[in-house]
């Protein structure tokens, strides 16, 4: 029974026993250079990091873009290979219209006068053939060029393959040349016309600038250096700026992003909101694993004959594709997160006297000293002289000298 009265006595003390903060003043230059360190510590990490930083005394909003792109510039080829031919931006634009991107075609295979007609297929493993019985009437390879009709017909003089219904004669893309065609392309621009807003506060922005007029959009070109702020880019200095060559590029094509970046400080004491633009390519190129490199696809132009029937010229086309990549955040002083960061500040700077505690009662010497007098139970039955012994008025000071 006594030991239950005593279990009880000890659960109602550790319930309802109240504790209260007591000043315990220790001159100790140790203790004291933790606490006031941890203080700059917390001090610097709000101001320096949150602050100036982060900019938590800001609330933030995400850009909404919207791009549009013309590209002008000529080119005349004559080759070998090709009939002598002048382009124009009609020619290599395809197709004339984007969303947030654009092609230009530099180099191609042409496969002229198809008609829909009856052909022996391109040899390969599954296409060739010794008699009729090698070829199924009906079948389609999807990696094929056509259906096959089921007769074994000669493809050369050393070859013979399936015969195939297709658009005849078949595309050879393997000729591709090794030059690009529309070398010139290098020397086309390209006029970006990009429109942002940040909805929550109401901001909007184009990149061609109010000072911008149409004279000084005829004269000037992008420059990182001279002219930072020109939308009208020369294709070369955008593959140059990615880190590639262009020349090396147009041969077998790839993807280039075009990265404008409207992150802005909105607050009237920051700088104006400027547009930055960057440049990177976007498809994989690994000097080792280049399978399927670049950027290609297909697509014909039809005709009538006289006589009224349908040929097309095929085109395998290799380009350029660049991507306009629009993205950004703004911030704008607001009292809601300025006070919200404000209190976590508090916080932090609560939990510097836990450290210093912690390093009073661990790592000073006299650590035992510091712990009996660092907490004190007063008991209500106890004489007043006894109460006077843990009143404020004794100082610690009078107990110890400095650590």
């Amino acid at each position: 029974q006594t030991s239950l009265i005593t279990g009880r006595n000890r659960f109602l003390h550790y319930a309802f026993d109240y504790e209260t903060p007591k000043t315990l003043v220790i001159p100790s230059l140790g203790v004291g250079f933790v606490f006031r360190f941890t203080q700059f510590l917390v001090v610097m990490y709000v101001v320096g990091y949150v602050c100036v930083v982060q900019k938590a005394y800001q609330d933030t909003d995400t850009v909404i873009s919207t791009v549009t792109t013309k590209v002008k510039g000529f080119a005349f080829t004559n080759t070998s290979d090709t009939e002598p031919r002048f382009w124009d931006v009609a020619d290599y634009i395809i197709p004339p219209q984007g969303d947030h991107s654009f092609f230009v075609l530099t180099n191609m295979v042409v496969t002229p006068k198809q008609v829909q007609s009856r052909c022996p297929e391109l040899p390969s493993p599954s296409t060739i053939c010794v008699d009729d019985c090698n070829c199924v009437e009906g079948h389609s390879d999807p990696r094929g060029n056509g259906i096959q009709t089921g007769l074994c017909e000669n493809y050369s003089t050393t070859a013979r393959t399936c015969e195939v219904l297709s658009w005849c004669p078949l595309e050879i893309d393997t000729k591709l040349p090794e030059h690009a065609l529309l070398a010139a392309a290098e020397n086309f621009t390209v006029l970006i016309k990009n429109s942002i807003t940040y909805p929550k506060f109401n901001f909007h922005r184009r990149n061609i600038l109010p000072h911008v007029n149409s004279s000084y959009l005829k004269r000037c070109e992008f420059s990182r250096l001279t002219d930072p702020h020109c939308p009208i880019f020369r294709l070369k200095d955008i593959v140059s700026e990615a880190g590639e060559d262009f020349q090396d590029m147009a041969v077998k094509g790839g993807i280039l992003g075009i990265l404008i970046d409207w992150s802005c400080d909105l607050d009237w004491w920051a700088g104006e909101c400027l547009p930055k633009y960057s440049f990177r390519r976007l498809d994989n190129k690994h000097p080792v694993n280049n399978v399927a490199p670049g950027y290609n696809f297909r697509f014909a132009k039809y005709y009538k004959t006289a006589d009224g029937e349908e040929t097309r010229t095929l085109i395998k086309a290799y380009g350029i594709r660049f991507d306009v990549i629009v993205f950004g955040t703004a911030g704008r002083f607001s009292i809601v997160p300025t006070i919200v960061n404000l209190g976590a500040a508090l916080s932090f700077l609560s939990l510097v006297p836990v450290v210093a505690d912690w390093f009073l009662v661990t790592c000073s010497r006299k650590r035992d000293l510091y712990s009996r007098h660092k907490t004190t139970h007063l008991t209500e039955d106890a004489d007043s002289a006894s109460v006077r012994d843990f009143s404020p008025s004794l100082s610690l000071m009078n107990l110890i000298s400095t650590d």
